[in-house]
């Protein structure tokens, strides 16, 4: 069953004053009640390990740090198996937002931001944080073979998290296109899951490779990037990625990316 909005608790990060209040009206009206608030980076360090939040919801920019800074905490004090990261900004540059994307967040809202596009956000949250095994005709979900590749510790592990409460169970990770390539050597998969962007060998070169390979031909790729929406990843599928999805992304909606992959065969 899933938990309730009146049960989460909300650790809102923001130096502005009047912006915690209009930002904890709208939590409020979405029907969460448990909020605490935080100015500056130094007094969220606290309250995160004091009251120990489901989600942190922060500006991007203080006078001590910036929310990057809470990430790295965050995961230094093994905290992101229970506390999900929510990033409230004005900021559109690419390069600026990528980081954030890459740490694993489950999203990013823009100022202002409307009561739907934050519901969404929670709701993306709380498929995270509750179990629900998915039914497939062709594969007993138990049994799935997944191979996660990414240079990013921290999205394999929300990656890791969302396909566990799917109920898969047999994970294999590599940091790179190159280290998949060895492990794609020795073993088979069901579904490989990859990042784009990554070192010494890229996400459409492993593609490429695994559409090369007698082995592994026909096995679904799943792109998962932080640049889907950047113009040199609009032929990405040529290379024969079967799906591609933007980072953070929706668990609800790798449910059925992972659906539609799966149950085409």
């Amino acid at each position: 069953m899933a938990i309730a909005f009146d049960e989460l608790r909300i650790l809102l990060i923001e130096p502005s004053d009047v912006q915690r209040k209009v930002i904890t009206q709208h939590l409020n009206q979405a029907g969460i009640q448990h909020t605490r608030g935080a100015s500056t980076i130094a007094e969220a360090k606290e309250e995160i390990l004091r009251w120990q939040p489901d989600i942190v919801t922060s500006a991007m920019y203080f006078e001590d740090g910036t929310a990057h800074e809470l990430i790295q905490f965050i995961n230094r004090n093994d905290l992101h198996d229970t506390l999900h990261f929510m990033l409230v900004s004005s900021e559109h540059r690419a390069d600026q937002l990528e980081q954030f994307k890459q740490a694993g967040i489950i999203a990013i809202l823009p100022k202002p931001f409307t009561p739907g596009q934050l519901q969404r956000a929670i709701t993306a949250t709380m498929d995270l944080m509750e179990p629900e095994p998915l039914t497939l005709e062709l594969y007993d979900i138990e049994d799935l073979r997944v191979l996660i590749v990414d240079d990013s510790l921290t999205s394999r592990h929300v990656l890791r998290r969302v396909f566990e409460n799917l109920g898969v169970e047999i994970f294999v990770e590599a940091e790179n296109g190159q280290q998949a390539i060895d492990i794609l050597e020795e073993h088979q998969f069901d579904l490989i899951v990859t990042d784009f962007n990554m070192p010494e060998m890229n996400g459409r070169e492993l593609t490429q490779y695994i559409r090369n390979s007698s082995a592994h031909a026909h096995t679904p790729v799943l792109m998962v990037t932080a640049r889907a929406n950047e113009p040199q990843l609009a032929n990405v599928k040529q290379s024969g990625v079967d799906a591609l999805t933007d980072k953070p992304f929706e668990p609800a909606a790798i449910r059925g990316l992972i659906s539609r992959l799966l149950d085409q065969q």
